[in-house]
């Protein structure tokens, strides 16, 4: 499976955020992780459409759009039009999952699947054949900077060995050392933000966090 780091623009600094994106670009970042939420299915409010939608004017990164929202079948064609290459939303929001997949697909973007850390991965299941990726929360979703949750990895464990080709994405609390547990356990894809945009060496700890993926 390909290793892919995709830093969380939540860590950026939003008053340059145009400079952090080419930051990430320069250091070789695979994707971008864009938290969008709603005050609603999380407590805080970040970013929408008419922000990404600049943002992709200024990077040539694909943007891994992460909807923490209530309804996202409402707003997938907005983010879809803002330049999103991969749409995530979660199975526990009020959307009916497959209609949204569906939407996802056919506004030309790739869809994933996301479970809070008290959804059983089973959870996902129904809907694997239809999606690119599974994101499995390693925090509660709503605030950077979270401790990494350890005891999400049999849920990664368990959907890898059932889905040995799958994208399996980990959000929250992802580092240098904690990228290890992921990669064990079978995650191909790495969420980091306060560990990329806290760097002094943003390159080097991309680097290094696909490095120790591959241990």
């Amino acid at each position: 499976m390909d290793i892919k780091i995709s830093p969380s623009m939540l860590s950026a600094d939003f008053a340059n955020l145009e400079k952090d994106l080419k930051r990430c670009e320069d250091a070789g970042s695979d994707l971008i992780h864009l938290d969008v939420m709603d005050g609603h299915f999380v407590p805080n409010i970040t970013i929408g459409a008419p922000v990404i939608k600049a943002m992709k004017k200024v990077s040539n990164v694909p943007f891994d759009v992460h909807l923490m929202i209530s309804e996202p079948l409402k707003y997938i064609k907005d983010f879809a039009d803002a330049g999103a290459d991969i749409i995530t939303f979660h199975v526990e929001s009020d959307s009916d999952v497959n209609e949204t997949i569906d939407k996802i697909i056919e506004c030309g973007c790739k869809p994933a699947l996301s479970v809070k850390p008290n959804t059983p991965i089973d959870a996902v299941y129904p809907y694997v054949d239809k999606l690119a990726m599974v994101l499995v929360m390693t925090v509660e979703p709503g605030f950077g900077g979270q401790s990494f949750m350890a005891d999400m990895m049999p849920k990664i464990e368990k959907l890898r060995a059932d889905y040995p080709t799958l994208d399996i994405q980990v959000d929250g609390g992802v580092n240098t050392e904690t990228v290890k547990t992921c990669a064990k356990a079978g995650a191909n894809i790495f969420v980091a933000g306060s560990a990329v945009f806290s760097s002094d060496d943003m390159a080097k700890t991309i680097m290094e966090l696909k490095e120790n993926a591959k241990q």
